[in-house]
């Protein structure tokens, strides 16, 4: 079961699952978008099934996930990918626009874990695993909201990793830390004028060097290697080493690169 998989990472992986023949439940707010992944999926040969869903209603994700345990018989692996994104310094950031991202990014992946959960402990060789973000390592200016989501995956989900250690359950966690991919994130990012949306878009190109394709491939190989910490990109293992090696002077160099981008 992949969340987000009308896109970028999502379809990445849907894809790359379906070559390799598994079955897919591929789910996106877009249904059409979920349609068209199902829809390539099939075409590999693959037993694939688009849903509409929105990861932020609670209900509506314990009844996706009843529907396709009852659909396929049972569910081995759960990606929470879907995410959205946010660009707004903390003094002008509203309430809602907050809310909006909490709600996806971090109540969307509480929302699949725990409604999957009891299936991938009932398939008896299940794995879950949730996409945080470099930006759960390190804070970025006008990236609060966005760090505070990602921040909030990465704890949840290594929390929630000791406890299936503790309680032996037949379920692996992992946490997914993806650097710069080339998707439509920026693009569809909050809080970004229409006038500066293609400009933001081209600077994240520029440095997004890591493609969806290869994305899906690192994030799988780390699945079935059962990696606690899937770091994706050469930039991932950078930025994870920053706050590592500089403690908490990492935030003086971030702080003055952005201060220097923005001039």
């Amino acid at each position: 079961m992949v969340t987000g998989a009308g896109s970028g990472i999502g379809r990445a992986v849907a894809l790359r699952l379906a070559r390799s023949g598994a079955e897919v439940a591929v789910s996106d707010i877009d249904e059409q978008a979920a349609r068209e992944t199902a829809g390539r999926c099939g075409q590999l040969g693959a037993t694939a099934r688009p849903y509409a869903l929105d990861v932020s209603d609670r209900d509506a994700v314990y009844a996706h996930a009843a529907q396709v345990a009852q659909e396929f018989g049972r569910v081995h692996l759960v990606l929470n990918n879907a995410g959205v994104a946010l660009k707004a310094p903390v003094r002008t950031m509203s309430a809602e626009q907050l809310r909006r991202v909490m709600d996806v990014n971090f109540w969307g992946v509480v929302h699949g874990s725990q409604a999957f959960l009891p299936h991938l402990i009932a398939s008896g060789r299940g794995h879950l695993a949730n996409v945080s973000s470099v930006f759960g390592f390190i804070g970025v200016p006008t990236q609060s909201a966005y760090n505070a989501s990602k921040f909030a995956v990465r704890g949840f989900t290594e929390a929630l990793r000791q406890e299936m250690l503790a309680e032996r359950a037949p379920v692996h966690v992992s946490c997914i830390h993806p650097g710069g991919v080339k998707t439509d994130i920026a693009r569809s990012a909050g809080g970004v004028g229409a006038g500066e949306r293609e400009e933001v878009a081209r600077s994240f190109d520029k440095i997004a060097r890591t493609t969806p394709e290869r994305a899906a491939r690192i994030i799988l190989d780390g699945i079935s290697l059962r990696r606690p910490r899937i770091l994706v990109g050469s930039d991932a293992y950078v930025i994870d080493a920053l706050p590592r090696l500089l403690g908490a002077s990492y935030q003086r160099l971030v702080g003055t690169i952005a201060g220097r981008l923005v001039r």
